[in-house]
């Protein structure tokens, strides 16, 4: 299957082999993301970055990546700042967008937005995430992590167990990543959220379509043993208006319960932001420096695979791998100070 010219709307578009493929042009773009060599295989392209919710790290990352291609980068941030704001309609919107630009990418707080958006367009639209339904290119970008932490630790996807924690039913990242798991073989997914935030039944039915056991629990102290690789997803505070928020301190994943229950050779990830004020029931701050944390490892995984990703859906997949060139400019070591020391060699 080809992606050239196709939209990315949702998971559902990738079959397995389509993800090694990605993932085998993501290796070579590493060097390409860390600033030590070029590629301009999309000089000339221009890119449509429309956020209408708040973005730091999709936003920044898919313009990096487009440029970092060779591209160029239009953008509007916010509803209240574009036409949206005096009654224009994102067909319209869309339609209008589809003469400036060769691919648009975009956020907008409405499930159906990204799909009204992508049917009256010519041109291929990278889905940034929709209020809660999913976030395509944060799956993609976790699935390469995965494939990373385990190759370093001499494992396979298949047969792993796997724990997803949080708010599972409004987080569109693990929606997005139930479907890309789905892919793989002979996994245990272990869905561990309070009882009213558990994932949507119809993403634990794919799985067990697929052969997969899924496991559901309450408790992170009991579920989180032996799991191989451990997801963290925050609280979705901005889909529960002024409903109360049904969380508790049980759901911190912190330095504490790591260590308590978690494997030696975990690899503990979120899609972030995450809350790292004291006593938030999130990722916490206080694992910064223990190997097992990929979040910033993760987080760098974000633009050589939406560059692997960019670079199929408008066919320059096999100029990239021409192309390439030392780069110029000073760089420093690609190390932080809390960097572990594999990740440093």
């Amino acid at each position: 299957m080809s992606l050239t010219g196709k939209h990315i709307l949702s998971s559902d578009l990738f079959d397995r082999d389509e993800l090694e493929r990605l993932f085998e042009l993501a290796e070579v773009l590493v060097p390409v993301a860390r600033g030590e060599q070029v590629t301009r295989a999309l000089e000339g392209a221009v890119m449509a970055s429309l956020f209408f919710e708040p973005s730091t790290r999709t936003r920044l990352s898919c313009e990096s990546a487009f440029l970092r291609l060779g591209g160029a980068v239009t953008s509007t941030t916010g509803s209240e700042v574009s036409s949206l704001a005096k009654g224009e309609s994102l067909a319209d919107t869309s339609q209008v967008i589809s003469g400036y630009c060769d691919l648009a990418v975009m956020r907008h707080p409405e499930v159906s937005s990204i799909h009204e958006f992508a049917a009256v367009t010519n041109i291929p639209v990278v889905n940034a995430g929709n209020g809660a339904g999913e976030h395509p290119t944060q799956a993609l970008l976790d699935m390469f992590t995965l494939h990373r932490e385990f190759g370093r630790l001499g494992k396979s996807m298949d047969g792993r167990r796997i724990a997803l924690i949080g708010d599972l039913r409004h987080g569109r990242a693990p929606h997005s990543l139930m479907k890309l798991l789905a892919l793989y073989e002979d996994l245990t997914i272990v869905c561990i959220a309070p009882e009213s935030l558990g994932m949507p039944q119809e993403l634990l039915e794919l799985a067990v379509s697929h052969g997969h056991r899924i496991e559901e629990s309450h408790r992170p102290s009991i579920a989180l043993k032996e799991a191989d690789a451990v997801y963290a997803t925050r609280l979705q505070t901005e889909r529960f208006a002024d409903k109360p928020l049904p969380y508790s301190d049980e759901f911190r994943v912190d330095r504490a319960l790591v260590s308590q229950v978690c494997r030696a050779d975990a690899v503990i990830m979120h899609p972030l932001p995450r809350d790292s004020r004291p006593g938030a029931n999130d990722l916490g701050a206080d694992l910064n420096g223990d190997p097992r944390l990929a979040v910033f490892r993760q987080s760098d995984a974000g633009i050589p695979t939406r560059m692997a990703l960019f670079a199929s859906v408008l066919g320059v997949a096999d100029e990239v791998r021409k192309s390439l060139r030392p780069a110029g400019w000073y760089r420093p070591e690609y190390t932080r100070p809390d960097d572990a020391p594999f990740y440093k060699s």
